[in-house]
């Protein structure tokens, strides 16, 4: 019998950074490791991942770190995480290969990547790991089944149910009905789409619109797609291959990915149609675009604003956004959008309400928990709202109210001896921002002080002083970036150099400056006059020097 605790370190009560930790007695079992996009509101910020504390403090226990599938929101944090602490990474083939890429672009060593084969078990003493093959939008997506002595924790990570998807996107349903029969304790769903009702499938397939555009325009069209969507980007080689077009792939990243997976057959065409990005301007071609994991849409932008060294959009172009918009994103989406629009391109938005993602629906949720039969259900992957949805579906098949688990980040669900026990237990949990290669001094005030800057713009104030007589040299002098244009506002510039001075002048004394009293109480008077005149509230900062 054993003491088990779940718990996450992200992914609940939002959308992507998921991690959980599921602790059997003192071994320790973490299930993804995915960052979350910075939206619109995180000036500057380019992606988010959870604390990883817990992991540095625990590594010895650590078995490893299970991940699902090659999609961000599962593994996109693991080069950060391997940068400071070294832990055993496991994943299917495919899922391994886009791991090492990403580490091979950040210089970290990967000889502690471990491949595991679906349906193959993996020991770790008493207890022991069952990958099952899934259903989802990248090949080679797994679920992971703990075995322990009380019954199997099974985490399914992103699925759908769709008998259409067959070789390495096709689900094992006989697999998932066998562990469901040999006890389930906890099963932990995703809940993104669980408001959905009905099946994902068959909205998620995007077949007929792709050729749809390929048939009726005859120019070059530029799709933007997500390289999550790695089964979209199939459906769309899958159609070009009928014709003769040729393919460019924009971004090395993107280009060496899909080279692998057709070499290794997880993608069917032939790669005589794909061209050099010399070939970017040639009448007709398909240009692929995707985006960095840190910034969604960056690419694209960066070809719509004319900054690309190879290609600029004309109004002969047609310009397809064939993946879905991330949540915090529609402003700068729109914005794009408009772009294109100004620009006189042919613009086609597949919507996201018609074209789903390859996410579980209601009754993709309902199916896998008759599959499962769980004694105890614990919704995970998605908004609060979206996990009350998911606790939904399990009230609908018969499931008793006090064995659905909803939870936020850090707080722990306990079994001792298969039995739920009630604790107030919480892990420390918390937001590391990601700044370019800056990891962790990206906080709340730095934001703030950000968005301050967008806003209302900097004020700095200058001024040198006699190091022996404390007399003032030069300035004050006032100076402004982003706040007010200086030549049409002269009076106000010289009347806030003259209250500065009249600080300076309050707070110096022979031999002696008190410079705390000097700053305090230029920000309060410069910063309320700065206020009455115009109504914005500007940073301001102020420099003395002693010479």
């Amino acid at each position: 019998m054993s003491k088990i605790k779940i718990f996450s370190l992200g992914g609940l009560n939002e959308v992507g950074k998921n991690m959980y930790i599921v602790e059997v007695d003192k071994d320790i079992f973490v299930f993804d490791a995915g960052l979350k996009y910075a939206d619109d509101r995180m000036l500057g910020v380019d992606y988010i991942i959870p604390n990883f504390d817990y992991l540095k403090d625990n590594k010895d226990r650590i078995k490893g770190i299970f991940i699902t599938h090659g999609h961000d929101q599962q593994m996109g944090a693991l080069p950060d995480i391997l940068n400071e602490v070294d832990l055993p990474i496991y994943g299917t083939t495919f899922t391994m290969e886009v791991i090492k890429n990403e580490l091979e672009l950040e210089n970290i060593k990967t000889d502690n990547l471990h491949i595991v084969t679906p349906h193959k078990k993996l020991d770790f003493g008493k207890n022991s790991i069952f990958p099952i093959s899934l259903t989802h939008s990248v090949p080679d997506t797994v679920g992971y089944v703990l075995n322990t002595q009380d019954g199997a924790i099974v985490y399914t990570g992103n699925f759908v149910f769709d008998s259409t998807m067959m070789g390495h996107y096709k689900t094992d349903i006989g697999k998932l009905a066998y562990v469901g029969k040999q006890g389930v304790l906890c099963l932990l769903s995703e809940s993104i789409y669980a408001e959905k009702r009905g099946f994902t499938s068959p909205n998620h397939r995007v077949s007929s619109v792709l050729n749809d555009v390929l048939t009726k325009n005859d120019g070059r069209i530029l799709f933007n797609l997500s390289q999550a969507q790695f089964y979209r980007i199939q459906e769309l080689l899958s159609l070009v291959k009928q014709t003769d077009r040729k393919v460019i792939i924009m971004g090395k990243k993107l280009e060496s990915i899909i080279l692998k997976a057709i070499d290794m057959n997880y993608i069917d065409f032939d790669k005589k149609q794909i061209e050099s990005i010399h070939h970017v301007n040639d009448e007709g071609v398909i240009v692929i675009i995707s985006d960095d994991r840190e910034k969604p849409f960056s690419n694209i932008s960066r070809i719509v604003k004319g900054y690309d060294k190879f290609i600029k959009i004309t109004s002969e172009d047609t310009v397809v956004f064939a993946s879905p918009i991330y949540d915090g994103m529609e402003k700068t989406s729109t914005k794009l959008f408009d772009d294109i629009s100004k620009i006189d391109s042919n613009l086609i938005i597949l919507s996201p309400n018609k074209y789903l993602s390859n996410h579980a629906s209601s009754e993709d949720l309902m199916l896998m928990l008759n599959l499962m039969n769980p004694k105890y259900y614990f919704p995970v992957i998605g908004e609060y709202r979206h996990q009350v949805e998911n606790a939904q579906c399990a009230l609908n098949i018969g499931m008793n109210e006090e064995n659905i688990l909803l939870r936020l980040n850090g707080d722990v669900v306990e079994f001792n001896n298969g039995k739920l026990i009630e604790t107030n237990e919480k892990i420390k949990v918390d937001d590391i921002l990601v700044d370019g290669k800056t990891i962790g001094d990206i906080g709340e005030l730095v934001l703030k002080d950000r968005e301050l800057l967008s806003d209302n713009g900097i004020v700095i104030v200058s001024v040198t002083l006699d190091k022996t007589t404390k007399d003032v040299l030069a300035g004050p002098q006032v100076l402004t970036r982003g706040f007010i244009y200086v030549k049409d506002n002269i009076d106000l510039i010289k009347e806030s150099e003259n209250l500065c001075l009249e600080v300076i002048k309050e707070n110096t004394k022979p031999n002696y400056v008190d410079f705390n009293k000097v700053k305090l109480g230029i920000r309060d008077k410069l910063g309320k006059y700065l206020y009455s005149e115009t109504e914005c509230k500007p940073m301001i900062l102020i420099v003395m020097q002693e010479v």
